[in-house]
């Protein structure tokens, strides 16, 4: 299975320029167009979002934007500089999502993410955090997931509401759109146009000999290539200088155990490679290139380096299942992609026979995160807060024992809801415990109580919660159950009544 995300970068140029003049660059809310020229005139070539606001767009000629807008900046294309940085932004890409990333000049990405989007808790999850990392780089991005490079490439730009694409979803995906979203020249875009069509699904609908005829292989070959019905290979970008091994077959292969014999070789001459060097793994990037010249990648991690051959070979298993071999694979590379320094240490005697060996937490780590991804993989750690929702932290799988620690004596329920419920609650007196409350439409009637314990939020926290008193009640009902309640405020001074947790240890 194949799966691209596109990455559209509407405001690439502008976006670039003001990232490297910023000490010149006018107020955001303030138009910034680049211009280039065109023959005897000068054009704009890309806006930014305050110039689209004034109706600039590109295509226009720089003295009828001056004329719309006088008090406009304009700054010269380089191209190339753009193109430079493009290449950069696929580099970091391919460090943090996929070994596969392929650029789409000229404000454009491709990261082929079938293998790779586990490590995020899904295709979703991925798309947000590649928004929100660029948005940090202060760069406006759309993105979009489907099978084919020409889907995914039409929706993040004319779609972006709906960014992932079922898998065999993509004819319906574009129907709507128009024809220029299938990357079509502008004169067969006014051609069709002309002829009525202006919408993918309309463009479906027609018999392709008088389309070829007209118009050449251009648009028949852009609407198969979206569809998947005709292969789309991609340049993909290089890796970064790391150690890598190769395998060609002179016949192709696609067997999955053939792929599982083939990914042990090549991690067993990798692994001897990385030995030389003194350094273990921590990322792997398995690539297969098809015969059709479509390649697929798929990616693991470690939670410490690591150059057990079995052990990494377990976790790409969980994976190949996920590679399409097509109409065969003629050649597998691997790349450590993250490496880190190992200090081989020499086993011990029980080891070696079998007998008073501890179980190897970081395989189990890994194996974990291969089938469940890198954020439902964790550890909780105590923090030194009186409040009980900042009491804890998630931390690493693998991360050190912080010094704080929970106090001892304190009851604390099985369960903390995030954020407490509120209830009403009936008590004998204003500053009594609880003898009867109501929580989702149920009336529970207290049978015990014990409290108040008094918690106070910290002095040095700055936001509201840093002065706050709380009292806290743990009640049982008449039925048996136990919960943990507060009172946000003195009785006196119009407290409200919470429930914070469920049962108790």
């Amino acid at each position: 299975m194949r799966r691209v995300v596109s990455v559209y970068l509407p405001t690439w140029s502008t976006d670039l320029w003001r990232r490297r003049n910023a000490s010149r660059a006018p107020a955001w809310d303030s138009p910034l167009v680049v211009a280039a020229s065109d023959g005897p005139r000068r054009v704009l070539v890309a806006v930014d979002r305050a110039a689209r606001r004034l109706n600039l767009r590109p295509g226009m000629t720089v003295a009828h934007a001056q004329a719309a807008v006088p008090d406009l900046t304009v700054v010269e294309a380089d191209p190339e500089a753009a193109a430079d940085a493009l290449q950069d932004l696929g580099a970091w890409c391919l460090r943090r999502y996929s070994p596969l990333v392929a650029l789409d000049l000229p404000d454009g990405l491709w990261i082929e993410v079938a293998g790779a989007a586990h490590l995020f808790q899904g295709e979703a999850r991925l798309i947000e955090d590649l928004v929100a990392g660029l948005a940090r780089r202060a760069l406006s991005a759309r993105a979009a997931v489907a099978d084919t490079p020409g889907a995914a490439w039409a929706v993040a730009r004319f779609a972006p509401r709906e960014p992932v694409i079922a898998s065999g979803a993509q004819a319906a995906s574009i129907a709507e759109l128009p024809v220029r979203s299938l990357r079509l020249s502008r004169e067969t875009v006014a051609g069709l146009v002309q002829l009525g069509i202006e919408r993918v699904g309309q463009l479906a609908a027609k018999p392709r000999a008088p389309l070829r005829l007209r118009f050449g292989e251009e648009a028949v070959l852009r609407f198969d290539q979206a569809l998947g019905r005709t292969p789309e290979p991609l340049a993909y970008l290089a890796s970064p200088k790391v150690p890598r091994v190769r395998l060609a077959f002179a016949e192709p292969i696609g067997a999955p155990e053939t792929l599982v014999r083939v990914t042990e070789r090549l991690l067993s001459d990798l692994c001897a490679v990385l030995e030389r060097q003194g350094v273990g793994v921590r990322r792997l990037d398995l690539l297969f290139r098809r015969v059709d010249g479509v390649s697929q990648g798929v990616r693991v991690a470690t939670a410490q380096p690591t150059r057990a051959v079995r052990h990494l070979l377990r976790l790409f298993v969980e994976r190949l299942a996920l590679v399409d071999p097509g109409f065969g694979i003629d050649e597998a590379v691997l790349a450590a992609s993250a490496v880190e320094w190992f200090d081989a240490t020499q086993a011990p005697l029980g080891d070696l026979v079998g007998e008073g060996a501890d179980a190897d937490l970081a395989e189990l780590v890994d194996r974990l995160t291969v089938r469940l991804g890198t954020r439902r993989v964790f550890r909780i750690a105590p923090v030194a807060s009186g409040l009980p929702e900042r009491s804890v932290r998630r931390v690493g799988p693998l991360a050190a024992v912080p010094d704080a620690d929970w106090p001892a004596g304190l009851p604390r329920p099985v369960r903390l809801l995030r954020p407490p419920e509120s209830v009403m609650v009936v008590a004998l007196a204003p500053d009594h415990p609880p003898a009867l409350f109501v929580w989702r439409r149920s009336r529970l009637r207290v049978a015990r109580a014990d409290g108040p314990e008094r918690v106070h939020g910290e002095w040095w926290v700055s936001d509201a919660e840093g002065g706050l008193v709380r009292d806290y009640y743990r009640v049982e009902t008449t039925a048996g159950d136990r919960f943990w309640l507060f009172r946000d405020a003195p009785a006196l001074e119009g407290g409200r009544w919470w429930l914070h947790g469920v049962g108790e240890a």
